[in-house]
């Protein structure tokens, strides 16, 4: 693309203005679909080997199927004195913890983004999803902030996060638009708090289990640029930074969907909930009515379903995503 990116089509609010327009449309209600489970799978792996193009949305149900666990054996092995001191119920809660100082406070964070960023997935869905698809005309549009997706391989120019990336920092001064790595700064917080490496390269935990839950004053992350203090590159207000790989990742996806207009589209929506329906689900829904030759799937953990009024052009399928996409393979 040779043009500046600010001037660049906003896929991001395109699709969201569709799907709020769109979703108004339908008041026949939601069903589960027609079909058995097993003829939905027979029908939906036929449909991955014969559409024009396959936009897949993702949202986190699918990053559980692959491991991405946030309470329980995960939480537990990673977080024992969190949970010990603070009493911190789960992984994502401990994220808004009002802890007593800031050393504390990116200790914690440091955990968190090194097993959910730097770390793959205990099982291979993405690889499998992956395997599915590769020979395909094909875009992610994701509301995972796990970067799972180019781990696994899939191209990064067919990649939309939309509400950032573990990987990323962000200035807290509003006037600063760029976004950098914390992957350096990640290790060494790591280190700080008393993790080694195991013959792999990974972090564990020391053999006599002592870690400190805070990370020297020195080690708090500053802007390289404008020297304040930096926040996590994750969309919670307006202050998110959509920053140059942002914007050109959105106007590709809305590029992607333009010149698929009217083509046999196949939208694959995998574990999308609820808290962000705007994002993939209502927009999919919408780009399926408009356009005959579309066929909606939808892969969900007990909330697979459709609205009435394109139940024909849809495929439904309750279950775990990743055991799905396990047996189209």
């Amino acid at each position: 693309m040779n043009r500046n990116y600010t001037e660049l089509p906003n896929g991001y609010l395109e699709s969201i203005n569709n799907g709020i327009n769109g979703v108004r449309q339908f008041r026949g209600g939601m069903t589960a679909g027609r079909l058995s489970r097993k003829d939905a799978v027979v029908r939906l792996k036929k449909l991955i080997r014969t559409a024009d193009a396959v936009v897949i949305g993702a949202g986190a149900g699918l990053s559980t199927s692959a491991g991405f666990i946030y309470t329980g054996e995960r939480f537990e092995k990673w977080f024992p004195d969190f949970i010990r001191v603070y009493g911190i119920p789960d992984m994502y809660a401990g994220g808004f913890y009002p802890y007593p100082s800031k050393e504390i406070f990116w200790a914690y964070w440091a955990r968190y983004i090194y097993i959910n960023r730097y770390l793959d997935p205990p099982k291979p869905v993405y690889e499998d999803l992956l395997s599915l698809i590769k020979d395909k005309d094909y875009f992610v549009i994701t509301t995972n902030v796990d970067h799972c997706f180019q781990k696994a391989g899939f191209d990064r120019e067919r990649l939309f996060y939309t509400q950032g990336d573990y990987g990323l920092f962000q200035s807290t001064d509003p006037g600063n638009r760029k976004t950098y790595s914390n992957e350096s700064w990640v290790m060494q917080a790591m280190e700080a708090q008393g993790f080694v490496r195991n013959a792999e390269g990974q972090f564990e935990a020391p053999e006599n289990g002592t870690l400190s839950m805070e990370i020297p004053t020195e080690l708090l992350p500053v802007c390289p640029d404008d020297r304040t203090e930096m926040t996590m590159n994750l969309r919670s207000d307006e202050s998110f930074v959509e920053d140059e790989g942002w914007q050109y990742a959105s106007a590709a996806y809305y590029e992607f969907l333009k010149s698929h207009e009217r083509k046999h589209v196949l939208f694959l929506e995998i574990g999308v909930g609820l808290n962000t329906p705007i994002i993939i689900k209502y927009p999919f829904w919408q780009m399926t009515n408009d356009n005959p030759n579309a066929v909606y799937a939808c892969l969900n953990y007990n909330e697979a379903y459709c609205p009435v009024q394109i139940v024909r052009q849809s495929i439904c399928i309750d279950g775990d995503s990743g055991e799905v996409i396990r047996e189209m393979l």
